[in-house]
């Protein structure tokens, strides 16, 4: 890839990232939903939007997978005692890790750590780090 699409990629991991927060907050209609409403509300850039739908679009389509997935590789925690937050960007990276062969493992564990540590907890981006390895050793 490219070095001008990392960007866009990255910032569409943020917006995927808002998507998947406000769907589990306001109830709507599945991550699709969540995701029609964004784009109604916000103005995201054209070269962002492919990559926030193919992100969204495999979690709505692989959801129960990519929890089965986690709960498997979390120790001591349960999917639904996360915040919203953290359990939103472990969906974003298994979903890349697991669905987006396009983008190296490295490459989603990297950025969930970054979301991580720019929105989730003071813990955060070691707890997704330690997560999504786990998830990536156990699926390689």
């Amino acid at each position: 890839m490219d070095n001008a699409r990392r960007p866009e990629r990255s910032r569409a991991r943020a917006w995927a990232l808002q998507v998947l927060y406000r769907w589990e907050t306001t109830g709507l209609e599945g991550p699709l939903g969540s995701l029609r409403q964004t784009l109604a509300a916000h103005r995201v850039a054209t070269e962002r939007r492919p990559h926030l739908r193919r992100i969204v679009e495999a979690v709505e389509e692989h959801l129960p997978e990519i929890d089965a997935a986690l709960r498997s590789v979390l120790e001591n925690w349960r999917l639904d005692r996360l915040s919203v937050i953290d359990r939103s960007i472990l969906r974003i990276g298994a979903a890349e890790l697991l669905h987006l062969k396009d983008v190296p493992p490295a490459v989603a564990i990297q950025e969930a750590v970054r979301l991580a540590e720019r929105y989730g907890g003071q813990d955060s981006s070691a707890f997704v780090n330690g997560v999504l390895d786990a998830l990536r050793k156990e699926r390689a």
